[in-house]
């Protein structure tokens, strides 16, 4: 829409308040979808894992977790795309930890924090990776 004394064109201030709302908006999505607790994980180790379409909708349907970057796939693809319900059946707590070093620095920034505060034993395996 054109700017006119109706519809004045947006400032800066108005910008940065919505891009604002945009990230808390987004920050909630992920931290919603959030287990109890990392006990709560109980994905599989090992075999062939095939995700639904609700969140492997851009590529891989079907990863080996004895091949270590499509394990890293899966873990960064479900972390992303997946709800609630679909953490504790394609997660596993240990896996996570085990990963998180590595898998922080292949999800998004808003994705990385909402973890990391909601389980700070992921943020101090990274310090001790460190």
């Amino acid at each position: 829409m054109p700017s006119s004394p109706q519809h004045p064109a947006p400032t800066p201030s108005d910008l940065s308040g919505a891009v604002a709302e945009d990230l808390a908006l987004y920050r909630e999505k992920f931290r919603r979808r959030l287990p109890e607790s990392l006990d709560e994980l109980h994905g599989p180790t090992q075999g062939i894992v095939e995700l639904p379409l609700h969140m492997a909708w851009s590529g891989m349907t079907s990863y080996d977790m004895s091949k270590p970057r499509q394990r890293m796939g899966l873990y960064r693809t479900v972390l992303h795309e997946g709800l609630r319900n679909d953490l504790p059946r394609y997660l596993n707590q240990d896996l996570l930890l085990q990963l998180w070093p590595v898998l922080r620095t292949l999800v998004g920034r808003t994705v990385r924090a909402v973890w990391e505060d909601a389980f700070p034993q992921l943020a101090s395996r990274t310090r001790a990776a460190a």
